[in-house]
């Protein structure tokens, strides 16, 4: 048995280098899923590191995207890493031990994160006790076919690595409010085609809710400016992806009114 290291990317030259160089003498083969970078990632995988399957495919959706790069993979055994992760020396043996065993306990294994905002270790407000599906079996799981907010579809149970996944969320407030651009844009496309409906109530009030919830409830306010930080971003998130929402919408309504 063997194991695949996955990875899907689009403009990740900062963060594609860390990863590589931690987890290239861990994998027996590496697959990485391109959506066309305009910067060096591809340059750079394909010059410096030689053990890289480089491929490239137009980006339609998280989902499909990932889909997609589990059909590539050829090893019993799938890590699926984002490029901003990066497993600690325990979480690497941890999955080490499980590909190289003849029999194991579960097929679908969850890290268990710990997040990086810049220089801030961010520990609460829903963040620090994060575990996600990163190792399972080929042919045991696939993604859901969400543009955004995908996640794992499995029958098996899953059980935790030992050690840790570093996720690096952003290297700047501008790359940071991209991403949130970017994400509720795909967000409030996805609620669109779903046919969800919006009010100018909940565009007032869930930004307020998600903060509170975020920052109070959840104890964001331990984290100290970082935590507030977390709160305001996730809540201009919110906003963001209603008021896009409701944007789509009218444009929808004021088009079939002039048809």
């Amino acid at each position: 048995m063997g194991l695949s290291l996955v990875v899907i990317t689009y403009n990740e030259e900062d963060n594609i280098v860390r990863l590589l160089d931690a987890v290239k003498n861990e994998a027996d083969e590496i697959i990485i899923v391109d959506s066309f970078s305009t910067d060096r990632t591809k340059e750079i995988c394909m010059q410096h590191y030689p053990e890289v399957s480089f491929f490239e495919k137009k980006f339609n959706g998280y989902g499909e995207q990932k889909n997609y790069a589990l059909s590539l993979c050829s090893e019993e055994w799938i890590l699926f890493l984002d490029a901003d992760e990066v497993p600690d020396e325990a979480l690497k043996q941890s999955i080490q031990n499980i590909v190289l065993s003849e029999n194991t306990e579960f097929d679908v294994y969850k890290a268990k994160f710990i997040n990086h905002l810049g220089i801030h270790l961010i520990k609460f407000g829903g963040w620090g006790n994060v575990c996600r599906e990163r190792l399972f079996k080929k042919g045991c799981a696939k993604y859901s076919d969400d543009k955004v907010h995908e996640f794992l579809i499995t029958d098996k149970r899953a059980g935790i690595l030992e050690g840790k996944l570093d996720h690096y969320t952003y290297k700047s407030i501008y790359h940071h409010v991209t991403k949130i651009n970017k994400y509720s844009d795909m967000m409030a496309e996805k609620m669109f085609e779903r046919g969800k409906k919006i009010n100018r109530f909940k565009i007032i009030v869930s930004p307020v809710f998600e903060f509170l919830k975020v920052f109070i409830f959840k104890l964001g306010f331990l984290d100290g400016f970082a935590g507030f930080y977390v709160a305001k971003t996730m809540s201009y998130y919110t906003f963001l992806k209603y008021i896009k929402l409701r944007e789509r919408i009218r444009l929808t309504e004021l088009g079939k009114k002039t048809s």
